[in-house]
């Protein structure tokens, strides 16, 4: 017997295997995950990383070159039409009509959708409350802030009620109350039962948002799980990171030593000549042997910063470099 407590969820997104390379090149390589009714599932990655091409191939926009995505148990390739008409796509690049008022963007996108009469009206003032645009329903979008643009983007891909939604970087560019306001938009429509696919390069995003995620690096996804699953990858590890000089050679093989001695809690990440980053507990222990390590080999330290466990120090320790390179 289920407990009270137990909540279940509907699969309504689906991606199995998924491939597509352009080429000898390799986009997306072979990635899984599913998403239910009723959360945001978050795609986690830089810039090339992958997201939007995975995107595209959920969309219908990309034919995978291997594997499969599905959108309400549709499959996008051999059954595209019913996955698209079960599908809200908020893209990355705008798809307004500049010229066209902003009532009218989303009319225009509610009846490619099927809607029509007063479905349709209702559901056009309806999304304009939403988004925070009903006193701004006749201006045209060209005449829009970067935010309010961002809003009506998001409204054009939701006006169909649709169940599964994609957002690839939907908060690229606006300022930070219009960020806010994207980010409790989203949390709506999952209140409402939509399942979410978010993809973002933001932490803090997708902290705040997402219930689960799979984080991806050059098309292979590297990690996936809850926020607090991925969290407990770390343990109790902060990040050092030092800035200043350092012979890479004699520094790399000094840090080494360290380890080899017995310092196990310890795990070297990355080094150029002007920085170093190490993973690490218990710092206070280790910082004067790290810093008489580095002094030794005629390196010098100008700034030292240390960070408590978040998702971006697991995307550190996962690639040995910071998420926005």
């Amino acid at each position: 017997m289920p407990q009270p407590d137990t909540v279940w969820f509907t699969t309504m997104l689906t991606v199995s295997d998924l491939s597509k390379n352009y080429g000898d090149f390799v986009a997306v390589d072979r990635i899984s995950f599913s998403a239910g009714d009723g959360t945001v599932f978050g795609l986690l990655g830089p810039n090339g990383a992958g997201k939007s091409t995975t995107i595209n191939c959920i969309a219908g926009l990309l034919k995978p070159t291997s594997g499969h995505a599905a959108v309400a148990g549709h499959d996008v390739v051999a059954d595209g039409k019913a996955a698209r008409s079960n599908l809200g796509v908020v893209p990355q690049e705008l798809a307004l009509y500049e010229d066209l008022p902003a009532i009218e963007n989303l009319r225009y996108w509610g009846r490619a959708y099927g809607l029509t009469g007063q479905s349709l009206d209702t559901r056009v003032d309806e999304v304009l409350e939403h988004i925070g645009l009903s006193d701004r329903a006749k201006d045209l979008p060209k005449e829009f802030s970067g935010g309010m643009k961002r809003r009506l983007n998001f409204g054009c891909g939701i006006v169909h009620k649709p169940p599964v939604i994609l957002l690839d970087e939907p908060t690229v560019g606006v300022d930070p109350q219009s960020r806010a306001r994207l980010f409790e938009m989203v949390e709506a429509e999952r209140d409402a039962g939509a399942c979410v696919l978010y993809t973002t390069h933001y932490m803090e995003e997708a902290e705040r948002l997402c219930d689960s995620l799979a984080i991806i690096d050059h098309g292979k996804l590297i990690a996936q799980g809850t926020v607090d699953e991925l969290r407990a990858k770390l343990g109790a590890r902060d990040v050092l990171q030092l800035t200043g000089h350092f012979p890479v050679e004699p520094t790399k093989q000094a840090i080494s030593a360290l380890i080899e001695r017995g310092n196990d809690d310890l795990e070297f990440l990355s080094q150029d000549a002007d920085s170093i980053t190490l993973t690490l507990s218990q710092a206070s222990q280790h910082l004067p042997a790290i810093f008489e390590a580095v002094t030794g080999t005629g390196g010098s330290v100008t700034e030292t910063s240390l960070r408590s466990p978040n998702l971006e120090t697991l995307f550190l320790l996962l690639t040995g470099k910071e998420l926005r390179e």
